[in-house]
Parts: C-alpha cells; sequence; structure tokens
C-alpha cells in the first residue's frame, strides 16, 4: 500500500525509553493488525544514548532522529515526518496502552480535528501520577485554559492524543518544551478546529529512570504559555479591575475623608493608593493593546474578536484626542489648586485639601502621558511593510 494510503500514523516521542519502547512498539503493531488499520509507527528519537534507536529499527519503526532537544521538538518532527491522514502521539514510557487507540481513532474518523484523551475521567493509577500534579498542577491549569480559551477539555496535559495531520501542520506550533501540549490546544481553539475527549487510562511509567518531567519548572512553562496567548486575562481584564477599583476609592473620598468604624478612617493617604490603582490599570491596558496588536500582525492570534474590533477602533489620533483631554483635565486642576493656593497669598495649605487636588491633577496628566506614549507605539507596530 502506497504512502498516500496510510490512515495511520503512531508518534513516539523517545528519550532513553529502551526499557519500556518494545512493548510499546508490539502494542502499537497489534492494534495496527487487530484493526486493519494502514499505519505506521515512527519513533522520534530526541538524542538517545541507551540503544533506544536501534531497537525501534528492530521492531521495524520508522526512526526519526530530532537533533533539537525538547518533548515539543521531538513530536513536531515525528509529526512533519508523518505520512497517515490521522496521527496519534503518545509517549513511550509505556504509561498509555497503545494497544487500544480505537476510541481516539473513532473519533477522528467522526471528523474532529483533535482528540485529547482524558485521564481523570478514565482512570489513573496509583503512583501514575505525582500528588502535585494530580491535584493542583494539571487541573488548575486545564481550568484556566478552560476560562481563557473556552476550551471544552478537562485534561490539557495528556500525552495520548490524535489529530488530523493536515489540519495540525496548518497551526505552526512554535514551542520545544513540555508547553507544546498545551500549544496544540489553545492554537486549535484559536483556529477553530472541532476538539473532542475520550477517557484514557495512565499507568506508571516502566522507564525505571526518573521522569524528564520537572513539575515545577514545566508547569511555570505551560501557565506562562496560557497568559502570553491571552492578553485579555493578562493585561486588559486586570487593567480594567485596577482602573475600576481606583474610580471607586476616588468617589468616595474625593469629597472628603470617610471613617469606616471608630477611629478607623480612610483620607488622602487611600486616595493616593486609588490613584496608583489607576496609573497601574491604564498601563497594563495599553500592554494589552500592544501585546495583542503584535499576536495579530505576527500570526499567533489567528481569531478576530469584540476586543479586535475595540482594537481597531483606537487609533493613533483617537488614542492622542483622549490622552490630551486627560493632560488638559490635569492642568486645568492644577490650576484651580494655584488658584486656591493664591486666595491664601501663597500661604500654608490644609495638605489634605491640596493633596486632593493635586493626586487628580497628577493621575490625570501621567494616565495622559501614558496613552500618548502608547498611541505612538501602537502607531509604530501597526506600520504596513510594503510587499514586494
Amino acid at each position: 500500500m502506497s504512502d498516500s494510503n496510510l490512515e495511520l500514523s503512531i508518534v513516539m516521542p523517545c528519550l532513553n525509553e529502551a526499557r519500556t519502547l518494545p512493548l510499546c512498539l508490539k502494542k502499537a503493531q497489534a492494534f495496527l493488525a487487530e484493526n486493519g488499520v494502514s499505519g505506521e509507527i515512527i519513533v522520534a528519537d530526541n538524542g538517545s544514548t541507551d540503544g533506544s534507536a536501534a531497537l525501534a529499527l528492530e521492531y521495524g519503526a520508522r526512526v526519526l532522529t530530532v537533533e533539537e532537544r525538547g518533548y515539543g521538538a521531538a513530536l513536531a518532527g515525528g509529526i512533519a515526518a508523518a505520512r497517515g491522514r490521522y496521527v496519534i502521539m503518545g509517549d513511550a514510557d509505556d504509561s498509555y496502552d497503545f494497544a487500544n487507540l480505537m476510541p481516539l481513532l473513532a473519533k477522528l474518523r467522526e471528523g474532529y480535528d483533535l482528540v485529547v484523551g482524558n485521564r481523570f475521567k478514565g482512570g489513573i493509577e496509583p503512583g501514575a501520577m505525582p500528588f502535585l500534579n494530580r491535584f493542583l498542577g494539571n487541573p488548575v491549569l486545564s481550568a484556566l485554559g478552560r476560562l481563557f480559551f473556552r476550551i471544552p477539555l478537562g485534561d490539557f496535559h495528556c500525552g495520548l492524543r490524535g489529530f488530523g495531520r493536515e489540519a495540525m501542520q496548518k497551526l505552526d506550533l512554535r514551542t520545544t518544551g513540555m508547553e507544546y501540549a498545551s500549544e496544540m490546544i489553545v492554537r486549535a481553539a484559536l483556529h477553530g478546529l472541532s476538539m473532542a475527549e475520550v477517557p484514557v487510562v495512565l499507568k506508571p511509567d516502566g522507564r525505571g529512570h526518573k521522569s524528564h518531567l520537572h513539575p515545577w519548572h514545566d508547569g511555570w512553562r505551560h501557565l506562562r504559555f496560557l497568559l502570553l496567548y491571552s492578553p485579555r486575562w493578562l493585561y486588559l481584564y486586570p487593567g480594567l479591575a485596577m482602573i475600576v477599583a481606583g474610580l471607586a476609592i476616588a468617589a468616595l473620598l474625593l469629597p472628603g475623608p470617610m471613617m469606616i468604624a471608630d477611629g478607623v478612617g480612610l483620607d488622602v493617604h487611600t486616595l493616593l493608593v486609588g490613584s496608583m490603582s489607576i496609573l497601574v490599570g491604564v498601563q497594563s491596558i495599553t500592554f494589552g493593546f500592544m501585546a495583542r496588536s503584535y499576536a495579530m500582525a505576527n500570526g499567533i492570534i489567528p481569531t478576530p474578536s469584540r476586543y479586535d474590533k475595540l482594537m481597531v477602533g483606537l487609533t493613533l489620533e483617537r488614542l492622542l484626542v483622549l490622552a490630551g483631554g486627560l493632560i488638559l483635565l490635569g492642568l486645568i486642576a492644577v490650576a484651580w489648586a494655584m488658584h486656591r493656593w493664591s486666595a491664601v497669598n501663597f500661604g500654608a495649605l490644609d495638605y489634605r485639601d491640596a493633596m486632593r487636588l493635586l493626586i487628580v491633577a497628577v493621575t490625570c496628566i501621567v494616565a495622559g502621558l501614558q496613552l500618548g506614549f502608547a498611541a505612538f507605539l501602537l502607531g509604530v507596530m501597526q506600520i504596513r511593510r510594503r510587499k514586494g
């Protein structure tokens, strides 16, 4: 049968898995034979020194040497070399059962672009997943992924998953480490690919050596990736929250001090904190617009949203008008403070009254300057290169 008629490529990233690789290959071969699936098995070797590559050849697998180190790099190399219509990827440490891949293949045959295993639904055998990963890392990161990107999957980091080869190649996945798993799901969602999940069982790996996973380091890389791909949650929403909180403080304290309990009151010191909250919020939102503009210009975030429509309306000129208005308001507040000072022949003032005006003035002026500078930076980022 020609390569063009292959239905399935099974890709196994491998780094010193000589102890478990033969069993994984036997199970994958049995699956193909017993289910009449035309397919191939690819071992993406990532620098093994224990003879894993030679073993893979003995068992009839295609061996691809991937020199760039990293879980994502190995998978990307194996997927690029795949010739099947569909690809199923899984670790070569015998933690997943390659003899039971039909649930994933069935979903792919139904037309789903990406099918991800869910270990929490299928079952996690004792000792298969560290306590921290099982009860903190995976649930929290998966929940953040669902919140940020509205993806209906319960296990973002399951290493057993299948996808349409052509659909996956269009995603232009870029990461090389463990966060490759998150990038695949996030970019699939941003590109509008259809997704499903199936229960899978996770067993303790049989490799006999330390896991390649580093929980804190790899967990941070996953979290960092989720945040970088969601400027709304990293910048926009926190910025809006800080501005609202600052404005609420200002509304309460601009008229005068407020007592909240016997002997406990809020005054200009708290108003100053509110001012800082507003300024940090403005800066955060402008960072969000710049990050989104860069991501869209470089094809990192391809799907337009209401957020993008708002960005289109925020032209350089409109932002400068808004910035100028804030600066003007601040200068008016400074002028009013000077007027009140002149009324006492530039003598002593009640510092609390003077500070209220000056806090308003400085907040408006600094926020206006931030917006003005951000407007020009956005303008620079939006300069189009001439084609050809």
